[in-house]
């Protein structure tokens, strides 16, 4: 039980490879083999997204909190996120071909995972720890939630066509200003750790 939520979180950094891996293969299978697989890539990527909340429950409930946990926790979660952010610019609309999703949402995301990232060296070397907040975590479950709905997209359930692709646009601006939003309350609540130094 000691380092179960740090397994858990490390369970979540591996999912994310094999649900990359199966990926990056289903469409050299023959249908309905390659639908199958892709069916298990999703669920692979919900089983990982699940573990962020189960590892830090875990470590709640049975006081389980560790500084490793507090660091990797995080760490994990960008990995998850930036590898399905950037699978849906890679993936074409299964009806018009086109990308998923424009690359400049990528670039807001990946820029605000290396500064809060940056942030949080800072901080090591100073001490200190920054754990995920409440914000952070409601950043994670907009994101978890755009996710989902990309997955229903990807696997062809729902058409990314009509009110759909509108639905799609506006959960992708929700996503882009909560994820910005979310980085720039660390640099205002932790500004302690540069002003100093500026």
């Amino acid at each position: 039980m000691k380092n179960l939520p740090n397994q858990i979180t490390i369970s979540r950094i591996v999912l994310v490879f094999i649900g990359l891996l199966l990926a990056n293969i289903y469409y050299k299978f023959p249908q309905p083999y390659a639908y199958a697989i892709q069916i298990i890539t999703v669920i692979v990527a919900v089983i990982a997204g699940l573990t962020d909340l189960i590892d830090g429950w875990v470590a709640r409930k049975y006081n389980l909190v560790s500084d490793f946990g507090k660091l990797m926790d995080p760490l994990a979660d960008k990995i998850f996120v930036m590898t399905i952010f950037i699978m849906f610019v890679d993936t074409p609309n299964p009806i018009t071909k086109t990308a998923m999703l424009p690359g400049w949402v990528v670039i807001v995301v990946l820029a605000r995972e290396f500064l809060v990232t940056g942030l949080r060296s800072i901080a090591a070397t100073k001490g200190e720890v920054i754990a995920a907040d409440k914000l952070g975590k409601l950043k994670t479950a907009v994101q978890m939630a755009f996710f989902v709905f990309g997955g229903f997209i990807w696997l062809g359930i729902i058409p990314l066509a009509g009110t759909v692709k509108m639905l799609w646009i506006i959960a992708m601006l929700i996503v882009a200003v909560v994820t910005v939003y979310s980085g720039l309350w660390y640099f205002i609540k932790y500004k302690h750790l540069y002003l100093s130094e500026t």
